[in-house]
C-alpha cells in the first residue's frame, strides 16, 4: 500500500473516523475527508499534515510505508529500561518466526512457476518485518550494553 492510500486508511481507520480526527487536527471533517482521498485534487495533504495525522491516531502505518516506499525497514527504538534477556530470547523467537514466513512466502511465490509483482510485494513486506525485528534485536543489545 503507498503512502497516500495508507494516510486514508489511518484517517478512516481513526475511532470515529474523520469525524472525529478532523477536530482535533483544526479542520472539519469533510476537508480531512478530501485532504486523505487519494483521488482528491482541489486538497491535499501535506506532509505536515501527515505528521499530526500520524501523531494524533498514534499510527505508524504512514511512517511505514514511506520507508518501504524508500527501501528501508523501519525500526522502533527500544525503551532501555525493558532490555532484559528475557526480551532478547522473547524477540529471538519472533526472529525465527518471520524468517519461517520469508521463506513460505517465497514457496508461494515460486510454486506455480510464475513469480507476480504482487507477490514480490508479499515477499517483500515479509522480509522487511524480518529485517525490523532482527534490527529490534541490535537495538536492545546496544541498549544493554555497559
Amino acid at each position: 500500500m503507498n503512502i497516500l492510500d495508507t494516510l486514508h486508511a489511518v484517517a478512516h481507520g481513526y475511532k470515529g473516523g474523520c469525524e472525529s480526527l478532523a477536530p482535533r487536527l483544526g479542520m472539519s471533517a469533510a476537508v480531512l475527508r478530501s485532504k486523505v482521498n487519494p483521488n482528491t485534487e482541489t486538497h491535499q495533504a501535506t506532509l505536515m499534515n501527515a505528521v499530526q495525522i500520524t501523531e494524533m491516531a498514534d499510527d505508524d502505518r504512514v511512517l511505514e510505508a514511506w520507508a518501504r516506499e524508500r527501501g528501508y525497514a523501519l525500526v522502533k527504538m527500544p525503551n532501555v529500561e525493558s532490555c532484559t534477556d528475557a526480551a532478547i530470547v522473547e524477540l529471538m523467537g519472533e526472529a525465527w518466526a518471520t524468517h519461517g514466513a520469508v521463506g513460505q512466502e517465497i514457496c508461494k511465490t515460486l510454486e506455480d512457476g510464475r513469480v507476480e509483482e504482487s507477490e514480490v510485494d508479499r515477499v517483500e513486506k515479509r522480509i522487511f518485518k524480518h529485517a525490523q525485528v532482527l534490527m529490534t534485536i541490535a537495538a536492545r543489545l546496544r541498549g544493554m550494553a555497559e
